[in-house]
């Protein structure tokens, strides 16, 4: 599996404060069963102001001590920006950090409770410039939460979107889960990743999340994130959302009393 949104840098943000704390988060994620985790420290303008080149001197020092203590885990660059009219120039000026640092997809934050008039065009010259946003966790954002039309108006537009894992699972409540169910049934969310801070309950949630999306797993963990991480345009077929062969497995898995909540949200 590939987590495209993970904490795991350390002493950047909210997750691990030391490099001891990091290796044990990336051991979590081995035997989790992940490969390839793209390090995404929170870029909040006036809270985490990271530069690009800090963000790449963690992931790089982070890389050697991962190789040093032969944990097979690779860490790759990236942030999750806070939307603000701050991203237009930092990517005019080369200072933008997208995912895997190829120019091609950048996760991006929105404001929880409203979204302000300047997000959609500050998202649609990103896409004019050739840099797909990838909103993270629309299931925990009150406003999407009150009206799934405006995510869905924003994939007509090209604007892709990631569920949280732990959402999936119910780890942060009914409603989250519900909407992230949702997400992935209709198509707007394209990737299931672990938002971790930490060797938590949000990282172990990946394999749980695995397990209940059956053969649409592989799209969500590890197709669509693969296609991230290279910078590649993806599968057309990433966007069709629930497959009904999901829909009856689920269905079953409901009728035969396994996973009732999960089962009657797709």
């Amino acid at each position: 599996m590939i987590d495209i949104h993970a904490h795991i840098l350390p002493g950047l943000d909210d997750g691990p404060e030391t490099p001891e704390d990091s290796l044990e988060m990336a051991w979590a994620y081995v035997k989790a069963g992940y490969t390839t985790v793209v390090a995404t420290p929170h870029v909040i303008p006036g809270v985490y102001d990271h530069t690009r080149a800090a963000i790449l001197r963690s992931v790089r020092r982070l890389q050697e001590r991962l190789q040093a203590a032969g944990i097979p885990l690779t860490v790759l660059p990236g942030a999750e920006y806070h939307v603000s009219d701050r991203l237009l120039p930092l990517l005019r000026a080369g200072e933008l950090l997208t995912l895997n640092d190829t120019g091609k997809y950048l996760l991006v934050e929105l404001p929880f409770y409203q979204i302000p008039e300047y997000v959609s065009q500050v998202l649609f010259e990103l896409l004019l410039a050739g840099v797909t946003p990838i909103i993270a966790h629309p299931e925990r954002n009150d406003f999407l939460a009150r009206d799934p039309a405006a995510l869905a108006e924003m994939r007509a537009r090209g604007i892709l979107a990631q569920v949280t894992a732990g959402a999936l699972t119910g780890l942060f409540g009914s409603a989250a889960k519900r909407v992230a169910a949702a997400c992935v049934r209709e198509g707007t969310a394209q990737f299931v990743a672990t938002d971790a801070h930490g060797p938590d309950a949000r990282l172990e949630a990946g394999a749980e999340a695995a397990a209940l999306l059956g053969a649409s797993a592989k799209a969500f963990l590890h197709t669509n994130p693969a296609a991230v991480v290279e910078g590649t345009a993806m599968d057309p077929a990433a966007f069709a959302g629930a497959s009904s062969s999901r829909r009856n497995r689920l269905a079953v898995f409901h009728k035969e009393g396994k996973g009732k909540s999960f089962a009657s949200d797709f």
